[in-house]
């Protein structure tokens, strides 16, 4: 799977080719979370580390605009709506 990339990782990196391999899943696999996981995961990291929900939900709709296929804009409710149902 993608093997042209691995082998333009092994060419490019000090990396061999499992761990160029092990790198592309887990940034496929990174990339492959969907939007509500992604905001729910997030949501619990920030939460974690002492954010409020207002912080919280402003930076993760600030995030969302860096995701590799960007989801369409959600408004604050309903990266509540995510969470909390």
């Amino acid at each position: 799977m993608h093997d042209d990339l691995v082998d333009h990782l092994t060419r490019s990196t000090p990396l061999g080719r499992g761990e160029a391999l092990r790198v592309v899943q887990d940034v496929l696999a990174y990339f492959d979370e969907t939007t509500e996981d992604y905001v729910r995961r997030r949501h619990r990291e920030l939460q974690g580390q002492g954010l409020v929900n207002a912080e919280i939900f402003e930076r993760v709709a600030a995030e969302l605009r860096y995701r590799a296929v960007a989801p369409p804009e959600l408004s604050l409710r309903q990266l509540r709506r995510i969470v909390y149902g």
